[in-house]
């Protein structure tokens, strides 16, 4: 399944959705969650997902039904406007939430720490942000978030070049 997800002012996803269904993608396998009008917090950083409610998080909002379908999704597509070169804050958020997908346990891999995954599947992370993101910046970022997550990075689209991540879609 392909799980997008829209923090854009714009509203871009739809459009993106459109395309991938355009050419050639399976309805059944996609769904986007545009993020308007929802309450998604920031983590607090208190391991209640890893310490006291493992796998799930204390905070109680509208983040809980994303996180679920982001464990279950092979691709998750962050759809983003970036501020500063990076990220949008609300988009920032949901990455920071998924801590109750990995374990508090680190182990060595490949020489660096990485966190026991809790489930067995992962999904692949991309992004496709608007405005003018350090592109060199997002591609390291979303390639250590992938790695730090025990799947792939599907690669960094700006918008206007979204039909390459479409193509990564199918």
């Amino acid at each position: 399944m392909v799980l997008m997800i829209d923090t854009t002012i714009k509203h871009i996803g739809k459009q993106i959705a459109e395309e991938l269904l355009h050419n050639g993608g399976n309805p059944a396998a996609l769904e986007l969650i545009d993020t308007a009008g929802m309450n998604i917090s920031h983590c607090v950083g208190c391991n209640y997902c890893w310490l006291k409610t493992p796998g799930i998080c204390a905070i109680k909002d509208d983040y809980t039904p994303i996180l679920k379908k982001m464990s279950k999704a092979d691709q998750v597509w962050l759809i983003s406007d970036t501020h500063f070169g990076f990220l949008s804050y609300q988009t920032k958020n949901i990455v920071d939430r998924v801590m109750p997908l990995v374990t508090m346990y680190l182990k060595f891999k490949d020489g660096q720490m990485r966190h026991v995954m809790r489930y067995d599947h992962q999904p692949d992370i991309g992004i496709i942000y608007t405005g003018d993101g350090d592109q060199a910046y997002l591609e390291r970022w979303c390639g250590r978030t992938a790695l730090n997550f025990g799947s792939s990075s599907l690669g960094v689209f700006p918008a206007e070049n979204r039909k390459e991540a479409v193509l990564c879609m199918l």
